[in-house]
This record gives C-alpha cells, sequence and structure tokens, in this order.
C-alpha cells in the first residue's frame, strides 16, 4: 500500500476520482454503479493499483434514499402529545399562493409513533412493532438528556438503531429536532449498510476511509455511519471547499460556484473566502438542522430530459436520464433528448473524444431524439438543440440569482467558479446573463468536487441550544462547547484539533429566528454583539441597537488540517503556444468558426479570445466571442467577458 490518498466523488451519472500522490494529481471519471460502491474501489484502483493509505468519500447514497424513498421502516418515540409534531410542522404553506401543492407525506406513519418516555413501555411497544429504525425525540432533550438515554439504553438489546436527538441536534425548537432526528433514523440503515459494504470491499486496498460531510469536513467512517443525516449534501461540498481555496489565493471577495453535472446543478456563494454555513436546510421537503454548505441545487444537468408540456411549451428537467441508460448518444437505449445530445449535435463536444475518457458517443442517436421532439415543435435538429441550452441556462441563472440577488449580494461583484462535466459549456454565457464580468474554470474542473475533498480538513461539529442564560454565560457556555469539542476530536483523531471555529446564535429579543455570529474566546461581549448589529443590518436592512440581545445557540467545529491546499497543486510551465485546429459549430443563428485547444497542452501565461472549445478529459469548455482567456501558473483558465 502507497502513500496515495484517493477522493471519489459519486454523482447521479459519474463517479469522479483523483488521486494525490507526491507526484502530483490523477484523475479518473467513470460511470456511476447502482451500489456506489463498486465504482468506488473501481476508481480507486485504478488510481492506486498497489493501494492508498486514505479515501476520501462524498456519496449520494443518504440523497438518494430520502429522494427515492428506500429509508428504513421508522418509529418515532416522543412526550405524550407530541406525536403529529412531524405532521404539524411550523403551519407555513411551501408556495405560499399554490393552492394545489401538498407536504411531502411524513416518514413516520401516524400509528408508528409512541406518546411515552417510560423505557420499559417503550422498549415493549418497539419490540411489538419489529421496525427497521427508531427515533428518540423528547421536548427538553437538548437542555436535560437523561431521559433519552434511558430509553436508548432500555432499547440497546433490541435489533433496531436508534438515532436520540440530543446525539443528533442538541438544539431547541421541537419540530426541527425531532424532524432531523426522523431523518437520521429512517436514512441510517441505508448508509450504514452502505457504508459497511465500502468498508469491507476496501480491507486491504485502502488504509483508512473518511466520509465528506454536508459542512465541508470530514469525518471517520464510523461517526458517518451514526450520523446519516450529516451526508445529505456530502458531494457538492467537495467543489464548494476547493473554490474557497482556489479563491482566497487569488484574493477573491466574492465567489458564485457553479457546478453542473449529469444530474444537477449546485451553486453556492462565498465571501471572504469561507463558504456560507446553513445551520438548516429543507431536502425534498423534509427539515434537516444540520450544518452545511449553502448549496442551491436544480435539477438542470448534462443528463436533464428535455420534453414538451401541455401547453406546448419546451421545457428541461428537472428529471434525468442518469448513468443507465443515460443520454441518446450514450448509446445504452436512452430515447429522450437531453442537454448533452444538445450539445454534441450543435458541436461543443467532440464525439471523438470519449467522454470521461471511456465512453464514446453516437452523433446519430442524439439527432434522431432531437428531430422527433423537434418535429412537435416546428424545430430542426439544431434548432431544437440551441432552444434546450436556452431554456436550461434560464434555470441555472434563476439558481445564481438566487444565493446573489435575492440574498442581497450583488452577482456583478463575484466571480462565477465554474466546475462540474458541463459546468465549462455554459459559464461564460451564464456571466453574461448576469452581468459577471469574470470568470475561473479551475484545473481538473471535470472533478473539482472530488478535488475538493482533499482540501477539506478532518471536522467534529457540536451545537446546543442555551435558551435563557443571557449573555452574562454566553462566555462560560462557549468555552464549554469549545473544550467538549475539542475533547470529542481528540478522541477521535488522537491528535488535539489546528482550530476551533466557534459561533453564537443571537437574536433580538421576542424575535422568532437567530444569526449565526463568529465567536473568539475571550473577547468581549459587547464586542460579540455589536458584530450581531452589523450582520443583523447586512441581511435585513436595519439594525436596533437599543433592544437587547439574547443567545440562543452555541456553536463549535473542531478542525484539522486538510491533506493538501492550493499551493500544492502543480504548477503549469510556460512555453511556446501550440497551434489550434478549427471547426465550425452550431449556434442559434449561424456556424461559427472556433479553434480548439487541448487544456494539458496550454502553457502558463499563454492568452486567447473566444469563440474557442477548450478539450480535456473530464470535460470541455465553450468559449464565446468576446471572451479573453489567460492560463494561470496553477492551470486555471482565467476569463475577462466583455
Amino acid at each position: 500500500m502507497d502513500s496515495a490518498v484517493v477522493a471519489v466523488d459519486v454523482g447521479g451519472t459519474f463517479t469522479d476520482c483523483v488521486a494525490w500522490t507526491p507526484d502530483g494529481v490523477t484523475i479518473a471519471k467513470l460511470s456511476s454503479t447502482r451500489d456506489q460502491s463498486r465504482a468506488v474501489i473501481e476508481g480507486t484502483r485504478k488510481l492506486a493499483p498497489s493501494g492508498a493509505g486514505s479515501l476520501l468519500h462524498g456519496s449520494t447514497v443518504a440523497t438518494n434514499a430520502l429522494l427515492e424513498r428506500k429509508g428504513a421502516e421508522t418509529v418515532l418515540v416522543t412526550d405524550p402529545g407530541f406525536e403529529d409534531v412531524i405532521e404539524i410542522g411550523r403551519q407555513d404553506r411551501p408556495s405560499l399562493y399554490d393552492p394545489f401543492i401538498d407536504r411531502p407525506q411524513p416518514l413516520v406513519d401516524r400509528d408508528r409513533r409512541l406518546g411515552e418516555t417510560d423505557p420499559e413501555a417503550v422498549a415493549a411497544w418497539v419490540a411489538a412493532m419489529r421496525p427497521e429504525a427508531v427515533a428518540v425525540s423528547f421536548a427538553y432533550s437538548f437542555a436535560d438528556p437523561e431521559a433519552e438515554e434511558r430509553v436508548a439504553a432500555a432499547l440497546a438489546d433490541l435489533d433496531p438503531e436508534v438515532s436520540v436527538s440530543h446525539r443528533v441536534a442538541a438544539e431547541f425548537r421541537e419540530f426541527e429536532r425531532t424532524s432531523t432526528t426522523v431523518l437520521n433514523a429512517y436514512l441510517t440503515p441505508a448508509v450504514g449498510g452502505y457504508l459497511a459494504r465500502l468498508a469491507a470491499s476496501a480491507e486491504g486496498l485502502v488504509g483508512r476511509v473518511q466520509v465528506m460531510r454536508s459542512s465541508g469536513g470530514l469525518m471517520e467512517i464510523g461517526q458517518a455511519a451514526e450520523l446519516a443525516s450529516g451526508l445529505l449534501l456530502s458531494g457538492p461540498a467537495g467543489g464548494v471547499v476547493a473554490a474557497a481555496e482556489m479563491g482566497r489565493r487569488r484574493g477573491l471577495q466574492r465567489i458564485i460556484t457553479f457546478d453542473m453535472g449529469g444530474t444537477s446543478t449546485d451553486v453556492c456563494r462565498i465571501e471572504n473566502g469561507r463558504p456560507e454555513v446553513a445551520y438548516e436546510r429543507t431536502i425534498d421537503g423534509y427539515v434537516c438542522r444540520m450544518p452545511s454548505v449553502a448549496v442551491h441545487t436544480v435539477g438542470a444537468g448534462g443528463g436533464s430530459v428535455a420534453w414538451v408540456d401541455p401547453g406546448g411549451s419546451l421545457r428541461v428537467g428537472p428529471r434525468s436520464a442518469g448513468a443507465d441508460p443515460g443520454p441518446a448518444c450514450y448509446g445504452r437505449g436512452g430515447d429522450e433528448p437531453t442537454v448533452t445530445d444538445a450539445h454534441l449535435i450543435l458541436g461543443r463536444i467532440d464525439p471523438s473524444n470519449p467522454l470521461g475518457g471511456s465512453l464514446r458517443l453516437d452523433p446519430d442517436a442524439a439527432r434522431s431524439v432531437l428531430e422527433r421532439l423537434g418535429s412537435q415543435l416546428g424545430f430542426d435538429a439544431t434548432g431544437l438543440a440551441s432552444g434546450i441550452l436556452e431554456v436550461v441556462e434560464a434555470h441555472m441563472e434563476r439558481a445564481i440569482r438566487a444565493v446573489s440577488v435575492e440574498q442581497g449580494a450583488d452577482p456583478r461583484e463575484a466571480a462565477l467558479v465554474a466546475f462540474g462535466g458541463a459546468g465549462g459549456l455554459h459559464a461564460t454565457s451564464l456571466a453574461r446573463r448576469l452581468g459577471i464580468s469574470r470568470v475561473v474554470i479551475p484545473p481538473h474542473a471535470g472533478v473539482f468536487s472530488a478535488l475538493g475533498m482533499l482540501m477539506a480538513p478532518p471536522r467534529v461539529e457540536r451545537a446546543r441550544s442555551v435558551v435563557g442564560f443571557g449573555l452574562d454565560g454566553m462566555a462560560r457556555e462557549v468555552e464549554a462547547i469549545s473544550a467538549s469539542t475539542s475533547g470529542e476530536y481528540e478522541r477521535l483523531h488522537g491528535s488535539p484539533p489546528d482550530r476551533v471555529v466557534l459561533r453564537v446564535d443571537l437574536r433580538y429579543r421576542g424575535q422568532s429566528h437567530e444569526i449565526p455570529v463568529p465567536y473568539e474566546i475571550g473577547e468581549p461581549s459587547d464586542t460579540v454583539v455589536e458584530r450581531f448589529h452589523g450582520l443583523h443590518r447586512e441581511l435585513n436592512g436595519f439594525a436596533r441597537r437599543g433592544d437587547p440581545v439574547e443567545l440562543v445557540t452555541v456553536r463549535a467545529a473542531a478542525e484539522g488540517s486538510p491533506l493538501l491546499d492550493w499551493s500544492n497543486m502543480p504548477q503549469v510551465r510556460e512555453g511556446r503556444p501550440p497551434d489550434p485546429s478549427r471547426k465550425a459549430i452550431g449556434s442559434a443563428d449561424q456556424p461559427v468558426e472556433v479553434d480548439i485547444w487541448w487544456r494539458p497542452d496550454l502553457p502558463a501565461g499563454m492568452t486567447f479570445r473566444g469563440p474557442a472549445l477548450v478539450e480535456e478529459e473530464a470535460g470541455t469548455t465553450y468559449f464565446m466571442e468576446g471572451d479573453r482567456v489567460t492560463v494561470a501558473s496553477d492551470g486555471a483558465l482565467e476569463v475577462d467577458v466583455t
């Protein structure tokens, strides 16, 4: 077993693999498999035939189990009178003006919820119900976990996996905590079973397995198996981590990441080198109170299917052709046109250049399905392909606006960092739609989320609500959670953390929402409160400095050092620019002559202008007329959009 570290990010269409050794970075892109562990192990063997010291893994197992409703048969144990809290929720409507929209069905049916706190009675009921998983959530366990611990002890000799709320999310608000605990219980058997299979397959090939958590840190595989709800955004977090690291090196104050894969597009805003972290997300209608990078996801990817709605309008997505059968051009039986088929017919993807290094594409199959759908709308294959790209870019533009304009941040002040297998094909077009003048296509863009896992720190996170303690006890509470989180990190990793990142959730008295505020041990409470006023003004447009401020929750994240930072990235040599080849590609108006470059041949310092295509093993980037491209020393393509 050598010193290689392999990172693998499993997506809905492709499995992206990156290996790091002292000699540099190597990559591989494979089709995803039904059992994700097969492609993970195949990619690891391909990049590290003699074995790897570590395997870092971003998985969609938890996400898929939730979206496909293939989690465990779960029961809920709670206080008498709280059995329906997961159904009542906050009594808000998912869409205020849509009378037909429904909330998702609860993950636990009404007859599988028990209002009981007596351990023996709970154990007898669970034994009779014979579930696969149990969620235990008592109303005040965030402050006093003893009752939950007694129930967990009584269930220890039974078969089901048990999730208790004070270990999953020790925060107040019974609905959000119970929803998160139910999610964790529902997903744990699927995630735990998958990780057990992966660990068994990796034995003898890999020394250590760590899993990417939604917040952008790594956790041990055993911890991940118990905290399945912390993996719901496992994959997309890697790209955000890498983009933040690259942006810090460039001094970029604001970044918007644009990660377009085969199934979806993920976007995120990064301010001053740190991704925004959300402490509550709604995933497919279910509230999850776990820290995660604030990624916004839309169903727009290379495999997104084009279709005609009952009104005769062209639509794209959110349904995806996935990896099997995939787009029609994959030649695996797909019979509907997709975004990838559109790019192929327009000439932006070269069929002689195998997709992901191994998959040869069939232009005739793509043309056939485009012509069939186009006949319904009066378009030929080229016209429909242009329409598909216009529609899908409108979806992605709205996603970027959701993390910028709708949050009070001007996208024109940001750099757009585009990656994923299809990100480069839309990057500068989207930048024009949004008024963004700077685009960066990072090195290894097609597998960038996997690369980001190498830059993610090992992390242990904890939160505890302390409502009513007042600001006088803030320093004491923060120091306590900092010490306990550091101790947990040292127990898991055998050494103290390099740093502990602290936050306190503050609000004006009488408010029903809080703002996470950075905190440093030893600083005066007045300094923290003033920071809160500034953040409140930035987010809400006003601050009420005369109103009392109260402490709600304290948070700590203990972190180690990542295996790789951006300074370790291989540098590109200077040299004589190669001569490009040329060809005509389709557009909405007429064919356009473009230069074609092979990215590994481009020397540092080289500049060129669009229209052009830059091809590489794991993706293609399309530059429009007016784009001015410079090859940076780290291999990134820096684009001035005019």
